[in-house]
């Protein structure tokens, strides 16, 4: 399972070459594909997957062709109808039963939004509100960039982590495997070479992204924020 690849073609190409040693039986991304600074590689390496693909709040601003800022602009402008076609396939969440896990639901942000900020300290109350309508008691949750495995209000509730931008206080791409447990798992690729890239793509603010990539965020700063907000764009 795969999640907030931002864009980041070549933590991808790492993540999936580590997946086809495994050779699981699904790929599962939660979201945010190509929105970053590399968001044609990143598309070229999705396309030909045998996965199924849940919609992040980024890929549906792709799809509402939101256009507001500079850096908006762009991403939009590297967007062709092929690729705003492919993020249109995306389902709002996926269910798949799972050896040893059984029925999981895989979402963005939440079952309810995909703008929801789920934590390793979102409180039994609010999990218990997002999990109201669905059946299923493992829930896969992406958005905030950071790997956990809690027990919950009743939910096993997962984060595999970000492939490209991670919130984790130390560099790398995360991912999980999933059956007949859950496997959280850290990849190794060239950062260094990689922000060359970042920075030769001509994204605005590219700065930003590089700062992050360089130095990621550590993930008390990230869940103080998110738990803060709960709804973030």
């Amino acid at each position: 399972m795969i999640a907030d690849v931002h864009g980041n073609a070549p933590a991808f190409a790492a993540v999936l070459e580590q997946i086809e040693r495994e050779q699981p039986d699904l790929i599962v991304s939660c979201g945010d594909l190509t929105w970053g600074p590399l968001p044609e590689e990143t598309y070229e390496l999705a396309r030909g997957l045998e996965a199924r693909f849940v919609r992040g709040n980024a890929d549906r601003t792709v799809l509402e062709r939101v256009s507001e800022t500079e850096r908006e602009q762009w991403m939009q402008g590297h967007h062709s109808d092929e690729m705003r076609e492919f993020l249109g396939g995306f389902e709002e969440n996926v269910v798949v039963e799972v050896d040893g896990l059984g029925p999981v639901r895989f979402c963005h942000g939440s079952p309810r939004s995909d703008e929801e900020c789920v934590t390793p300290e979102t409180p039994d109350e609010r999990v218990r509100e997002f999990s109201a309508e669905v059946d299923e008691r493992v829930i896969v949750t992406a958005h905030v960039h950071i790997q956990f495995d809690r027990e919950v209000a009743g939910i096993r509730s997962l984060n595999a982590g970000s492939v490209g931008l991670p919130y984790e206080g130390r560099r790398g791409a995360y991912w999980a495997l999933f059956g007949p447990d859950v496997e959280l798992r850290r990849t190794e690729y060239d950062v260094d070479a990689t922000v060359e890239r970042v920075r030769a793509s001509g994204q605005p603010d590219v700065e930003q992204i590089v700062e992050m990539m360089l130095v990621p965020p550590e993930p008390r700063e990230v869940i103080d924020h998110a738990e803060k907000l709960v709804f973030a764009g």
